[in-house]
């Protein structure tokens, strides 16, 4: 019997995902990929998985499942999701094996969008321009280029790894409940300097319509200075576009390449999970940050996921080439005992 994992049920919004689809812009495919990023990357680390393994994304609509042929080593990290396996009770930020006929549960809980279940096995499916990323529009990726869906099968292939332990694990989010830090442009000159205080001073609601597409937000409408029509141009996750409603749109994961609104500013990428885990109802702010700061704010998040992947790669000492050559070993040096230090 060909081992993995039975979907058993869920109500919509799960997929696969993986690090994402690169190079196919210029044809019109987006990326794809997680909405989360570090806690896609957290739960692959966790599991011992190759740094961005396909795993499975999670929305509010829940999830179960159960193994079959032999026991499954996975880990969920994400959102504030309640994992149910048997009788015990757990958050996200878990590592656990699963029996087969066990069955494994992850349910939306008090907050967030999004939560990642990675196996420590691989998933033996075949690839869809070079990823396993989902992105349904399309139709391209995961499986059958769909969300997942009850009697759904993927089987896994062994892993040669160990893979770590059963437990807990969390990383605290030291931005949790701050503002949304974006930078300016490209098209700001598009709203007076008076709209781009009332973007700034607005406090900001997720409207219940928002998806891996877009997230659209209520709150002011802000006045076009030129018009909210442009030359289409490049799209990338975090544009902030302003139709011709005021209404800010927020692109996501699955956002098209290309687009004609005028882009007020962008999410910077440090801020990108956090705001992809806010549920409809949520209300926040932007903050106007310099790129200095931008890019010193993805540094740090660049060097927490790095050390999620060195600690796992101790737990779970798997030195194969696929697995070093996917692993930043750049930001340190291994000291007395093992631990890494900042060069």
């Amino acid at each position: 019997m060909t081992a993995g994992v039975e979907i058993l049920a869920t109500a919509g919004g799960a997929t696969l995902q993986d690090g994402g689809r690169r190079g196919y812009l210029r044809y019109g495919v987006h990326v794809a990929g997680p909405m989360d990023r570090a806690a896609f990357a957290m739960a692959n680390a966790a599991a011992g998985a190759v740094p961005g393994a396909a795993a499975i994304e999670i929305s509010i609509g829940g999830l179960e499942l159960t193994p079959r042929g032999r026991a499954v080593r996975l880990a969920i990290a994400g959102g504030d999701f309640i994992v149910r396996h048997g009788e015990r009770q757990l958050s996200a930020g878990c590592r656990l094996t699963v029996q087969p006929g066990e069955r494994l549960s992850v349910k939306a809980g008090t907050a967030g969008m999004w939560c990642y279940l990675a196996f420590c096995d691989r998933l033996d499916l075949p690839q869809a321009l070079g990823a396993h990323a989902t992105h349904a529009r399309t139709g391209i990726g995961g499986l059958a280029g769909r969300g997942l869906r009850a009697g759904d099968f993927l089987p896994l292939a062994p892993s040669p790894a160990e893979g770590p332990a059963d437990g807990a694990f969390a990383i605290a989010d030291p931005a949790a409940g701050a503002p949304i830090r974006v930078m300016l442009g490209p098209q700001d000159d598009f709203f007076a300097p008076d709209q781009i205080a009332a973007f700034f001073a607005a406090e900001w609601t997720v409207s219940p319509k928002c998806d891996r597409m877009a997230y659209f937000l209520n709150g002011p409408k802000l006045a076009h200075l030129k018009g909210f029509n442009i030359i289409s141009d490049g799209i990338a996750m975090g544009a902030i576009q302003v139709p011709g409603n005021g209404l800010p749109i927020v692109l996501m994961a699955d956002c098209q390449p290309t687009g004609g609104y005028p882009k007020i500013a962008n999410v910077i990428t440090a801020d990108l999970g956090r705001f992809a885990q806010m549920r409809p109802g949520t209300r926040f702010r932007f903050q106007a940050v310099a790129w200095e700061a931008a890019r010193a704010a993805k540094r740090r998040l660049l060097d927490a996921m790095a050390g999620i992947e060195l600690r796992a790669l101790a737990r779970a000492p798997d030195l194969s080439s696929e697995r070093l050559l996917g692993l930043n070993l750049v930001g340190g040096v291994w000291g007395p005992g093992h631990e890494a230090r900042p060069l």
